[in-house]
């Protein structure tokens, strides 16, 4: 290997680095160290309450300003498809978590872990950062704008303000790349060991693995009926459409971002025989709006926090939050984690507070499954582009 070039790790090696150094430094290290690991978490964690706001009014703006515009008919069918599928597969993952996870997250589990609190370390000092708005001020203002920029685009007006807005989410989104992605493994770190120090970690890793394997079956068992669904309607061969489909779906793994995986999922749907006007219309919304593989996940492991800390996992918690989340989604950062951070502010719904321990144990329940969660959404993309190229043939009369 050329000294010069360095290997670098994923964001889940690191993670998974992050989870094992907690695990050991809550067993092992004297007080103090783990006193000032967990203090910069915190920390990160006041600046990561700051952002979301900022967050949710960027992307959720330019998301509405650029979804509602432009290509009438087929935009709106693309955009109805994709939250309809995003829906179905939250909804199917309730199901099959709310009657599977109780096998083996039960009251055992929830006593062993007890209250998420209990025992925990203090940080060395705090330093709040209090947002600049809260986080039902941002959807709000959001709305408004993306509504309003929208329609003064269609009349040639509001370019500026649009994208001035742009700029402002292409900050945002920096930020998430450079700062809260790459901290994140700190943050878990911290997270790890108040939760060894406590003596909860154990429990929670003893059904981490099940809960993968289950997100893991649910995202190819979409894949599956996606594509053989699309395959039936667009008279093609759906083990084909899969087969060609294996680069965007390695690819995405490796990058953990459906809009990193854009360049490689549209040579997919070349490959596929999706024309040019369809593929590079339908793969870059799509890579922004329909998140079936992060749905699932999401799901799954709020189910599965929830089940841990003996809390209520009713419908009339579940289907609300899949509801909004499927719009919360929308134009997420192409960034790893992007969905579960867009989620973060929508937990008070499922009774599970934007932050604190279960909303950290949350985040690392996610991110160690994101990559195959990404990969269920560009792959699912492709199911899209080839139903899409079908129907803007019959709208066309050919």
């Amino acid at each position: 290997m050329d000294e010069g070039k360095r290997v670098k790790l994923g964001l889940v090696p690191k993670l998974v680095i992050a989870i094992a150094l907690g695990i050991l430094l809550g067993a092992f290290a004297p007080e103090p160290v783990n006193r000032l690991i967990i203090t910069f978490s915190e920390i990160f964690g006041s600046l990561l309450r700051f952002i979301i706001p900022l967050m949710i009014l960027a992307f959720v703006t330019m998301g509405i300003a650029d979804l509602t515009c432009g290509a009438g008919k087929l935009l709106g069918i693309t955009a109805g498809i994709a939250y309809a599928s995003t829906l179905l597969t939250g909804v199917v993952a309730y199901v099959i978590a709310v009657n599977l996870f109780p096998g083996f997250i039960g009251a055992e589990t929830a006593a062993n872990i007890g209250d998420p609190e209990a025992g925990m370390l203090a940080p060395l000092f705090e330093f709040p950062i209090a947002p600049l708005m809260e986080v039902p001020s941002a959807i709000t203002l959001a709305f408004i704008l993306g509504l309003c920029i929208s329609m003064m685009k269609g009349k040639g007006r509001g370019l500026a303000l649009h994208g001035l807005m742009g700029e402002f989410a292409a900050i945002v989104n920096k930020v998430l790349l450079g700062v809260v992605i790459p901290l994140l493994p700190l943050f878990i770190c911290g997270t790890f060991i108040e939760m060894t120090v406590s003596g909860e970690t154990f429990a929670i890793l003893g059904v981490l693995w099940k809960v993968f394997l289950t997100v893991i079956g649910l995202h190819l068992t979409y894949l599956l009926t996606a594509f053989c669904v699309s395959g039936a309607l667009t008279g093609k061969n759906p083990f084909k459409m899969m087969r060609r489909q294996i680069p965007g779906y390695i690819s995405a793994i490796g990058t953990q971002s459906s809009a990193a995986t854009i360049p490689v999922n549209l040579q997919c749907a070349e490959a596929m025989g999706v024309s040019a006007e369809i593929r590079n219309f339908v793969i870059p919304l799509c890579a922004n709006i329909h998140m079936p593989g992060s749905m699932t996940t999401i799901i799954c492991c709020v189910t599965s926090v929830l089940l841990m800390y003996n809390m209520p996992v009713g419908p009339d918690l579940i289907i609300p939050f899949i509801v909004t989340l499927g719009i919360a989604m929308m134009a997420a950062p192409g960034a790893p984690g992007g969905a579960i951070m867009s989620a973060l502010p929508f937990l008070p719904l499922v009774g599970i507070a934007s932050h604190g321990s279960i909303a950290s144990i949350l985040i690392a329940l996610y991110i160690t499954q994101d990559s195959f969660g990404t990969a269920c959404n560009v792959s699912g993309d492709n199911a899209i582009s080839n139903v899409m190229e079908m129907i803007s043939r019959r709208l066309a009369g050919r």
